[in-house]
């Protein structure tokens, strides 16, 4: 069975980068009915709250996944510390005691001398004395990963073939001086454990798959098969990192997006598909495939998201937005929906309907509107009645086009464009009219 993770860190909310990620292994999983694990990567306790995970869960929820696991890093640290010490007596990790000041001097003296800024490993040559002063001194050590420093192939699925020698990289710090973990080997522990076999992320993590590959072999676990899709960037061609806070999935939930419109255009986005919008995941599902994914990066442009919640919402049926309206029936919402661009605006509409309105008529137009009151059908109404109104309008003022509908539609609703006034009439009510029309 296909296992995919998403690994969230509930030290802050998810953005739509990280819901990009969460909505494509999502997809994956149902393409290959697979499970999708939600894993917490919570080993930062200092700043991990449970208020943040169960904003996550929500905004994950809110993008209609449903985990079929939930796991918490911070609850198999007893297993970290066990791997941890068996390749701390393998000799694959060992002690570090330099202090970041110490090793940013190093990395600036080697780029001086036109050497590659990566660790030297002068930790593993300390003598007995070195080692008596640095703990007489307090410092407490960091441990590195002892990478093989040989190549690391594996073709990806979305790359293709890749290739990194990891002797131009750093030994990895997996363990802090306070003894915490950082990412990485509680991630390739967990992948192992929880039989992850596909990781699907984004480009930034290629050179850490190389070394998460390296510390899958040496405990002994299966290497799972890897993605590295393309990074977002804004319509202006620029990293989205300074304006992450406002498209956090929690405000555009806020803001009235629909769901489906933001899963549409993550999942779409950067594909050789054209973006439109699926009311249904299944469309999604069938469509989808990681070899349309371009390796070319894809720009997230917040009208265009927009604009694609507008037509999903012009192609949403009254029975998927009913229990979200406490006002309208279906009749309403046919006649609304496409001119509305988030569901919120259909209760200007409502407004529009119901309320009473006092209209100011251009002195040209008050004769008109008078005789066009004259002539207002009696009920019942249905879609007919405005054509056989204004056929009757026509015939008696010899008025047509824009001189004959606009000052009606700016009398009966206060507006200059808007839902068909087929549809619109019968909602407003003959009463309503002939009172809007008296108001002149």
């Amino acid at each position: 069975m296909n296992i995919v993770r998403f690994a969230p860190s509930p030290t802050g909310r998810i953005h739509i980068g990280n819901g990009r990620a969460a909505i494509l292994n999502w997809l994956f999983a149902l393409k290959t009915n697979g499970q999708f694990i939600l894993r917490y990567d919570d080993t930062d306790t200092a700043r991990s709250t449970q208020e943040f995970a169960d904003g996550i869960k929500t905004d994950v929820e809110w993008l209609g996944i449903t985990p079929h696991r939930v796991e918490w890093q911070s609850k198999r640290f007893d297993r970290y510390d066990e791997v941890a010490a068996d390749l701390r007596a393998r000799g694959l990790i060992y002690a570090c005691y330099e202090t970041a000041d110490e090793l940013d001097r190093r990395r600036k003296r080697q780029q001086a001398r036109g050497l590659p800024p990566i660790y030297d490993r002068a930790s593993l040559k300390l003598t007995a004395e070195e080692l008596a002063v640095f703990q007489a001194e307090g410092r407490k050590p960091h441990w590195r990963f002892k990478l093989a420093n040989a190549p690391v192939d594996w073709v990806d699925m979305i790359r293709g073939p890749v290739h990194i020698d990891t002797a131009t990289l750093s030994d990895p710090v997996l363990i802090r001086e306070d003894g915490t973990y950082l990412y990485t080997l509680p991630s390739v522990i967990d992948d192992v454990d929880m039989a992850v076999t596909h990781v699907i992320r984004g480009e930034d993590h290629v050179v850490n798959t190389a070394v998460q590959i390296e510390i899958t072999r040496a405990i002994g676990g299966v290497v799972p098969a890897y993605g590295h899709y393309s990074m977002l960037l804004g319509s202006d061609g620029k990293g989205l990192s300074k304006r992450i806070g406002s498209l956090s999935i929690q405000s555009l939930r806020e803001s009235g997006l629909e769901s489906m419109a933001v899963v549409s255009h993550a999942a779409l986005l950067g594909t050789s598909d054209n973006i439109h919008p699926c009311t249904d995941i299944q469309e999604l599902v069938d469509g989808f495939d990681l070899a349309k994914l371009s390796r070319a990066p894809a720009r997230f442009d917040e009208a265009e998201l927009a604009g694609l919640n507008a037509k999903l919402l012009h192609m949403t049926p009254w029975s998927a937005v009913k229990d979200r309206l406490n006002f309208g029936d279906e009749a309403f919402w046919l006649a609304v929906r496409g001119n509305i661009e988030k569901l919120d605006d259909a209760k200007f509409w409502d407004d529009v309907i119901q309320q009473d309105l006092k209209m100011d008529v251009a002195l040209e137009d008050v004769d008109f509107i008078a005789k066009a009151r004259e002539l207002v059908p009696q009920e019942p109404w249905d879609q007919t009645t405005w054509k056989v109104w204004t056929e009757a309008i026509k015939a008696a003022t010899d008025r047509k086009g824009k001189a004959l509908f606009m000052p009606l539609r700016q009398v009966l609703t206060g507006q200059d464009h808007g839902p068909e006034l087929a549809a619109l009439l019968p909602l407003i009510g003959r009463q309503r009219v002939l009172d809007r029309m008296g108001l002149i």
